[in-house]
Parts: C-alpha cells; structure tokens; sequence
C-alpha cells in the first residue's frame, strides 16, 4: 500500500510545518509523548524513514513556520542533526521572516549546536528546563543541572527569540519555590515562557507511583496559587499572557502554536505527527519502530485519519480560538465558521458568562481570569 496524504489545495494548503523527532535519553516520569528512550541506534533508520515521508508532498512548499518537537531534536548527533536540517530546508522553504522553532534539552546544547542553528536559520529555541530547583529537577526526572540551564541562555544568545517550559505542582514542591524559579527565570529575560501545572496521566512511570501512594498531587488550592502567582509575577515584569499556558515579550508570541489555536492547517511528519490538510485530521503511527519500518516499506505511516467537517469543526475552533486570552469575535469566528458562536453554542456560551468564567465586550468573548483556573473543565462542555 502506497502512503497517501490529502491533495492540498493551493487555496487552502498549509503555511506551517511541524516534524517529530521521537528520541530521549530518558523518558521523564511524567512524559506521555511519543518518544522512545536510548535508542541512538535508530536515527539512522528514523531520517530515512522521514525522507520517504516527505517525498510524498511531491515537491517543496514553502511555509511561514517550521517546528522540530519531541522528543528531543537535540538528542540527534550534529551531522544527523544537520541532515535532518538539510531535508526540512528542502521541503519546507521558509518565507521571509518565517518562524523556525527546534525544541531542545540544556544537556545538548553547546557552541557547535548553536552554530547549526544559526548556519540554518533557527530563530527560536524552546527550552525544556522545567525548573532552576535541583530538588524539583530530581523529583521530575530531568537529565541536567541548573548551572547547565543557566549557561544554555549564554550559548543562545544570538538566537532571536528563547522561550522555555517551567512546570509548577511538582509533588512537595512549595509556594517559595515556584516564586523563586519565576524570579531566577526572569533574571534572563526569555522571549517567550510556557507554565504547565504537573498532571500525573496514566500509562506514565509517575501514574503507578501515584496509585501506590508514592507520589502525591498538590491540592487545587494550592496550584491556584502557583497559576496565579506567575499570572500576576510575569505580567508586572512586561510579559503579555496571550494564552492560557503561555507568555511572550510583545512580538514574541509563537506564531506556529497561533497557528494550531486560530483553526489553520498544517503539515506534519514523524512517528506520532498529527497533521490538518484540507479538512482531514490524520495521526501517523505512533510506535517509532512501526513508522519506520511501513515508511521504508513504502507503506502508510498514518494511523488514523478523519474528515472534519461542519459542528464538529466550528467548535473545535470555537475551543481553541477561546484559550487565546484576547478571545474570539462576532466577526472573525462568522467569517471563519458562516456562523456566531452563539448560534452555535449560545446556550453554553451565555451559562459561562453567567458563572463569570467568559466575558462579552462588544462583540468579543473572552476568558475571566476565574475562567482561566478552571479553562480545562470548559472546554468538554462546549466540544
């Protein structure tokens, strides 16, 4: 069976990229991403494997951001890495003053990791750091050290924008600590920052630890706090909260994520890579072995694949347009859908307000801060 992708429509095909590289050293306790862990033996494989892939779109398209995610892109060796670099180039030309984001792990990062970034226009850089705090760092699983963390902001330095993960409610992590994490982190101004609230998800290493008693999540009350002391912290030093988890110098917002968030479509590839093409959502296998091993048999690599069409769609839009903090209008979600929110989801829409977790001005919608502690229980309700 050949691999077939949705024939794009030059009015309707993708101005964004993204590409999963799916390989750890260590798969963090509470990761439930496609990733694979200590397999430097499959990267080979894995970039013959992404070349068979993308050789289906037939011929380069030119996009406006380009996203390398994990896993860990940096885990690549440097020449793999700069292959990787040569194959997205080729397939997916950026636009004058595109976006080009590669995530990476402070371990990884050295001068000569740098100097690709630059040799191939990588302009941002996501940082999985997480925290400052060894005692978190330890508890969370991660590989490096603060001081690695720290000197990573004065390898990148010339790299345009910087952005990087914190996560707060690490089991007995306290109040003082996230103040300070968020205090040390804003000693080196990032473009960008992303806070996450740890969740503890089945079919992760943390989830049998919690069942046996050995982990314990911290109150709801208590990751109020934590929410809203970065909330209020982050903005008072000139950071626009532009999306429920996210923050960015002005200027600095993630135009690939604004992307996913405003109902556009998108390209995708790797083991595990959702893509938006022409109305159809499709997931690729998210076993890296089964990706490879279809990709260089010439067979499907998709594991799932779905039309999205009309309701379904409109409040798929509807939910992720609203976590935006700038919310939706009248205008733009009519112009997006042929339809208001409120025809069709008036009802939901109208309790929300009532309850005070959205508010109306004019002809916008948009999240309370009430709403953005609980935006994660909304969103079922108007799917």
């Amino acid at each position: 069976m050949v691999i077939e992708l949705p024939v794009v429509s030059p009015m309707n095909a993708p101005r964004s990229a993204y590409i999963h590289i799916p390989f750890c050293r260590h798969r963090c306790g509470y990761c439930n991403f496609t990733v694979i862990a200590g397999r430097q033996d499959l990267h080979r494989s894995y970039l013959n494997a992404l070349k068979a892939e993308l050789a289906l779109l037939g011929e380069p398209v030119e996009v406006e951001t380009v996203y390398l995610g994990g896993g860990t892109p940096t885990e690549l060796h440097l020449s793999e890495f700069h292959e990787l670099m040569e194959l997205v180039k080729f397939w997916f030309p950026l636009a004058v003053d595109g976006e080009f984001t590669t995530e990476a792990n402070p371990e990884d990062i050295t001068p000569e990791y740098v100097q690709l970034f630059q040799k191939f226009g990588i302009n941002r850089v996501s940082l999985g750091g997480q925290s400052f705090d060894e005692s978190k760092l330890a508890v969370l699983e991660r590989n490096h050290s603060p001081f690695q963390l720290k000197q990573c902001f004065e390898l990148l330095s010339p790299i345009d924008s910087i952005s990087m993960d914190l996560i707060f409610a690490v089991p007995g992590e306290s109040l003082q600590q996230w103040e300070t994490d968020l205090k040390l982190l804003l000693e080196y101004q990032p473009t960008h920052l992303s806070t996450y609230g740890l969740t503890i998800e089945k079919g992760t290493p943390f989830w049998s630890r919690f069942e046996n008693g050995e982990l314990e999540e911290l109150s709801d009350d208590l990751q109020r706090e934590f929410y809203l002391t970065a909330r209020h912290m982050l903005t008072e030093h000139g950071y626009h909260h532009y999306e429920v988890s996210n923050y960015a110098k002005p200027g600095f917002e993630c135009r690939h994520n604004q992307a996913y968030w405003f109902g556009e479509p998108y390209f995708a590839a790797g083991p595990g890579a959702a893509r938006y093409v022409d109305g159809f959502r499709q997931v690729n296998h998210r076993s890296t072995t089964t990706y490879i091993r279809k990709a260089l048999e010439g067979k499907s690599v998709v594991a799932e694949s779905e039309h999205v069409t009309g309701e379904e769609l409109y409040r798929e839009i509807l939910v992720f347009a609203l976590r935006r903090l700038d919310g939706i209008t009248d205008a733009w979600f009519q112009q997006k859908t042929g339809m208001t929110p409120w025809e069709l989801a008036g009802e939901q829409l109208e309790r929300f307000i009532e309850q005070g977790f959205f508010q109306r001005t004019g002809d916008q919608l948009c999240l309370t801060e009430e709403g953005l502690l609980v935006s994660d229980s909304l969103w079922p309700h108007l799917l």
